[in-house]
Formats: C-alpha cells, sequence, structure tokens
C-alpha cells in the first residue's frame, strides 16, 4: 500500500525554528518529525512512501534521498505552487497514472499511535471511499469537530462554542482512488472543503474513532508538549 505524507507546510507558527529548516525535519528527541511519521507507517508494513513537498524541499531531498537508510522507498511530489491540502492528488492526476489501489493520506505534522492495519479492516469494512482517524481532545473549540450518524461522518462544525462531540480530524485518511475523479480538472483544491463535504452527502466518509495518543505540533505550545510526551512507535 503506498502512502502519501504532506510534508510541504511552512510552519508559519513556529517561525523561530522553520526559518532555516521546514517543518518537516523539526526535532523530536533523536529523530525528525518526517522520521516519526514514517515509523508509524512502517509498523504496520507501509514501506511506498510520497512526500508532498515545497517550502525548503531541498533540505528534506537531501536528508531523505530515496529512502534506503530507512528501509522505504521514497518518492517526492513536487508542489512549487501552493495548491492546497489536495495538492498531492491534483499532481497525480496531471502528471502521472493515479494510484489504483487503496492508498493513506496523512498530515506529516501530526504524529499518531495508531493501529494502520485495523483501520483499513473498518474502512473496508464500510465499503468507504474514504476514512479519516478520528480523535478525542479535551478541548474541541479549536478544531474540526465531527457531526457522526454512527460511524458515518455526516460533516465537520468548525471551531464550535458548543461542540457536540470532542471527535475532531486527526489527519490521517484511508482513500480510495474515486478521490481522484472529484478533484479532477481543478486547480486547486482542499481536501477538508472539496472531497470531504462530497463523500459525506453521498453516505461515502466514514470516521474511525482512535483513543491512543495523538500530538498536533502546529504551535510552539503543542510542539513542546510533544517533546514531552511523544513515546516512539
Amino acid at each position: 500500500m503506498k502512502a502519501i505524507i504532506l510534508a510541504g507546510g511552512m510552519g508559519t507558527r513556529l517561525k523561530q525554528l522553520t526559518d532555516k529548516i521546514p517543518k518537516a525535519m523539526i526535532s523530536i528527541g533523536p529523530k525528525n518529525l518526517t522520521e516519526h511519521v514514517i515509523d508509524i507507517l512502517k509498523k504496520d508494513g507501509i514501506k511506498e512512501v510520497y512526500l508532498s513537498v515545497s517550502y525548503k524541499k531541498e533540505i528534506i531531498k537531501s536528508f531523505f534521498k530515496n529512502g534506503q537508510n530507512w528501509g522505504i522507498n521514497i518518492e517526492y511530489i513536487d508542489e512549487d505552487i501552493p495548491l492546497g491540502t489536495a495538492g498531492p492528488l491534483i499532481i497525480l492526476n496531471q502528471k502521472s497514472k493515479p494510484f489504483e489501489e487503496t492508498f493513506i493520506m496523512l498530515n506529516g505534522d501530526n504524529l499518531m499511535n495508531i493501529n494502520l492495519k485495523e483501520m483499513i479492516k473498518f474502512h473496508k469494512k464500510n465499503n468507504a471511499t474514504v476514512t479519516i482517524a478520528l480523535t478525542t481532545v479535551n478541548d474541541p473549540t479549536s478544531y474540526g469537530v465531527a457531526l457522526m450518524e454512527g460511524d458515518m461522518i455526516k460533516g465537520f462544525i468548525e471551531k464550535p462554542k458548543n461542540p457536540p462531540t470532542n471527535l475532531i480530524n486527526s489527519g490521517y485518511y484511508i482513500m480510495e482512488p474515486e478521490v481522484f475523479n472529484i478533484i479532477r480538472g481543478k486547480e486547486k483544491a482542499m481536501i477538508e472543503k472539496d472531497i470531504f463535504p462530497v463523500l459525506a452527502r453521498e453516505g461515502k466518509l466514514f470516521g474511525y474513532k482512535h483513543n491512543g495518543m495523538w500530538f498536533d505540533t502546529g504551535t510552539p505550545e503543542r510542539y513542546e508538549q510533544v517533546k514531552r510526551e511523544w513515546k516512539n512507535v
């Protein structure tokens, strides 16, 4: 199975760190952020990795090269102009044959001790087009909160004052190749705005609930928490 890691972000809220290096390369213990994400994938046997890169991408490429030193195969999706979170899918549509089998897509700045094999089983059982790993947070008012009907996701409420649940999007997805059709022909697209609502209306968007460790490295405070609490997979 192939996996796309979104590793092109500028990390503007971590400016003191990301002025010189891409966010994908910030340190968490003896490894950088992307090495930890690769460990999460390797744990469940996923070794075909596409790194979607943009900001300071040459630093990422010169470090990881073809992935051989990590026991994986790495290919790069170059996003010279930001195309949105669905940008890698747009580029794969334009430049090569899109994936023909189930694949994984994940935000490269989130760490999670998820069992991807179990998530894939859940995805297949529900005949989903996309399954989102949902995690719980104590205060969901800063996130998009999932509206659920059983295991089906009917939509998200962004930063609600009175959250209906504490389930949020973790940034880890299982996808079917049908997603390429949804954004075909678009010059820019967001997974959250251009893909998820379409599938939610069709009853093809599901949520896999995960109660384990999940960390978002988006702010200095959260980054410090990750450094203190993340345990290597």
